[in-house]
């Protein structure tokens, strides 16, 4: 945890150094005459930087950094291997100014204070793998990577943001990149910088997701050479060290490849553990026998763990778990407590797949349509000879008359639930918001609209304020090496036919390096919600949050889960924000 503290005055801050850290626990170094106080916690990750450092007292940062490309960096810098991440940010700032940010990559979230020009510079990763949060009040600028620190703060108010609270019983997550649960803290988008000076606050993206041509290359074989090279720097740059990394795998395509890429570059099979999570008796599954064939493989050692009596706690409301903002997955959170303190305990980094589902999003007519525009022929000749080299004349058939019945650009997303209050619903225009939420097209891009607005979509948020959650349970990191720039790009520039259909660029990369079984496997989602069998049969208990929850849901009209037909996510959602309104504001 890291934190920054900014008069917007001349005024010293108050109380002194010495007070914030008795107070805080905190690391806590002091810029700006007296009106900056940095803060940071002392605890050590295995290869990633956290705490306060200094350049000739003339720039400070404080925050967690993981970068990558770090030689190119240090030859462009002209510093030394031993260089910490901190050092590299210092020194690039110092070079570029506030151009820097676009010399880093990686996993970021920091404060940088210039003592000349008198800013304070905060900055998030790209893809916003780490948060950062920030509030004005009181002639103080608060910044921080930790929701609940700044919710600490006696001068920042508690009150709850009705747009995210919506948001979430909607959809199960907010809506806006720059909302939180508090109305008075709010969160930097990700790609996004914010200068503190005076009284001034100033947001502005500085990095958007921008792959304007496929890359076309001539010989095929060159895609896969690609994707090779750029996926070994990816999960290099990831690696610890020296100690163990860990591959969360099931027996699909990409976690498989993950593990792979990891046990190439170690070198050391030993190095490398998986886990694979599955279920035995809530629904058919075939993940823990796809996961071992990749394991046996590729000589690494896998943890099958059997998850059915896992995916709900019934004392759920009993376990005395907080967390920042409100989460359906608290109702699970103490078992998943439990299995993150036992892969903490197998390796200290752990890998997740996630990434290649969406940016290798199959749009073979949009993608044909643009090549047709454009009259690029020996493209789409090529492309349309190859697609049907691959699926069959009759198969080509039969999905140009499905994609005319069913335009692929016309997503619908479902009613909202009924016991939400309808003035709400009607005031913060709810219903609109949610269909919104369903249309995760990029329409400005020609040709890969779908694939590039999955990457804009406030889901990632989401997605990674679980593993935030996940880190906070127990000492581990997660990394995401498909979601490395590189690769990332990579991936959205190849062409969509043929390379996207089945996510064909990787199965021709990973031939001989995976079992065919698994290069040969078709995507296999889960078959049924396996929450919903253990939530009908033990219920969610009874809502507790009365004056509160009332303004958000009609509670004479919740129904029990045992009597809900529909899904029941919203359900959960009603009752994880009656849960963390107890705790936040009634549990004395």
């Amino acid at each position: 945890m890291f934190a920054a503290i900014l008069s917007t005055d001349r005024v010293p801050i108050d109380p002194p150094p010495g007070q914030l850290s008795a107070t805080d626990g905190l690391e806590v170094a002091m810029a700006g005459g007296g009106r900056l106080a940095l803060l940071a916690s002392r605890d050590a990750q295995v290869d990633e930087w956290r705490g306060i450092a200094s350049l000739a007292n003339r720039f400070w940062i404080a925050g967690r950094l993981r970068l990558d490309r770090r030689g190119a960096l240090q030859d462009r810098l002209g510093t030394t291997r031993e260089s910490s991440d901190a050092d590299l940010c210092l020194l690039a700032y110092a070079a570029r100014g506030e151009h820097f940010l676009e010399e880093i990559a990686g996993d970021f979230s920091f404060v940088l204070w210039d003592e000349g020009a008198n800013e304070l510079i905060c900055a998030r990763d790209q893809l916003g793998v780490r948060s950062l949060f920030h509030a004005t009040v009181r002639g103080r600028h608060f910044v921080s990577d930790s929701l609940g620190w700044m919710a600490s703060r006696p001068e920042i108010t508690r009150a709850l943001d009705d747009y995210w609270v919506a948001d979430f019983l909607a959809v199960g997550h907010s809506l806006d990149f720059h909302r939180t649960i508090f109305a008075g803290v709010a969160r930097l988008p990700p790609g996004h910088k914010l200068k503190l000076s005076g009284a001034n606050a100033r947001a502005k993206a500085y990095w958007r997701l921008d792959v304007p041509e496929p890359l076309h290359y001539r010989d095929g074989r060159q895609y896969a050479e690609h994707f090779h090279a750029l996926m070994n720097s990816a999960v290099a740059d990831r690696l610890p060290a020296s100690a163990k990394v860990g591959v969360s795998m099931s027996g699909g395509l990409d976690s498989t490849t993950v593990a792979a890429f990891a046990v190439a570059l170690t070198g050391d099979p030993a190095r490398v553990v998986a886990e694979c999570v599955h279920y035995e008796r809530l629904m058919p599954d075939d993940e823990a026998r796809f996961s071992s064939l990749a394991a046996d493989c590729l000589g690494i050692s896998l943890r099958r763990r059997a998850v059915d009596d896992m995916t709900y706690d019934r004392d759920w409301r009993r376990r005395g778990l907080h967390t920042p903002e409100p989460t359906r997955s608290i109702v699970f959170a103490h078992w998943t407590r439990m299995i993150m303190s036992e892969m903490a305990d197998a390796a200290p980094v752990w890998f997740y797949g996630e990434g290649p589902d969406n940016a290798l999003h199959f749009e073979r007519d949009v993608y044909l349509s643009w090549l047709l525009k454009r009259r690029k022929w020996r493209q789409l000749i090529g492309a349309s000879l190859h697609y049907l080299g691959i699926k069959g004349r009759e198969a080509w058939a039969r999905g140009m008359r499905r994609s005319v019945a069913e335009p692929a650009d016309r997503p619908t997303t479902g009613g909202l639930p009924q016991w939400l209050d309808r003035d709400l619903v009607s005031k913060l225009r709810l219903e609109e918001r949610a269909r919104e939420a369903g249309e995760i097209i990029d329409r400005s891009h020609s040709w890969h609209p779908r694939a590039i607005g999955s990457f804009t979509n406030p889901i990632w948020q989401a997605l990674f304020a679980e593993r935030d959650l996940e880190e906070t349970l127990a000492p581990l990191l997660w990394r995401h090496p498909f979601l490395d720039l590189r690769v990332l790009e990579f991936m959205l520039s190849v062409p969509p036919v043929p390379w996207a259909r089945n996510k064909l660029l990787m199965r021709q990369a990973m031939q001989g390096r995976l079992p065919r079984e698994i290069l040969d496997r078709p995507k296999t989602p889960l078959a049924d919600s396996p929450i919903e069998k253990p939530i009908r049969e033990l219920g969610l208990g009874d809502l507790e949050a009365d004056g509160f929850i009332e303004k958000y849901v009609d509670i004479e009209s919740v129904p029990r889960a045992t009597a809900v037909d529909d899904d029941l996510s919203a359900l959960i959602a009603v009752h994880a924000l009656d849960h963390w309104i107890m705790y936040n504001y009634r549990k004395g």
